[in-house]
């Protein structure tokens, strides 16, 4: 029963959308909330990669069942413990403590709204999910990422390359 991700908003859940990062820091972890923020905005990245991970993870499989991570989470926490180098454990405790990967799992909490229910996932339901994806499917993922990233990240750095080799030039 795996989506892509939560099509409806619940009361009191901010918005993936929105996961505020630091633009000026030189930590890893704002750099790939930004990333992951603009995969997930980006239609022509994000479908290709829900794309894979619906052929890995649903393909033969019947549309019933019991709710687990959607497809967005999965990809999220694959991301975060791969891109950062962090065991399992390590993605436990971030996942109960940082709000901005919170927030980008969509499971962060409106302070302003009075809500008991803190949205958490178990270390075996991390594990469990997150090791669904094989090397075949990441370095699948990995190919898209990188596409991504010469078109989206790079491209204004190659602008800066041929401008000042053509002022060289001249």
């Amino acid at each position: 029963m795996r989506k892509r991700f939560e099509q409806q908003m619940e009361l009191g859940v901010k918005p993936i959308e929105e996961t505020p990062f630091r633009v000026k820091s030189r930590d890893d972890i704002p750099a790939l909330i930004k990333a992951l923020l603009l995969i997930y905005t980006t239609p022509r990245y994000n479908e290709s990669i829900f794309n894979i991970l619906e052929n890995k993870l649903l393909l033969g499989k019947k549309a019933t069942g019991r709710f687990g991570l959607n497809l967005w989470q999965i990809f999220v926490l694959a991301q975060f413990r791969l891109a950062l180098s962090i065991d399992y454990d390590r993605l436990d405790e971030m996942v109960c403590s940082h709000s901005g990967l919170r927030q980008l799992l969509g499971i962060e909490n409106n302070a302003d709204f009075y809500s008991d229910n803190f949205i958490d996932f178990s270390y075996d339901r991390i594990v469990d999910n997150v090791r669904l994806l094989d090397d075949g499917t990441l370095t699948q993922i990995n190919d898209i990422i990188v596409e991504f990233g010469h078109s989206k990240v790079f491209k204004k750095k190659r602008r800066r390359h041929y401008l000042s080799k053509a002022i060289a030039m001249w």
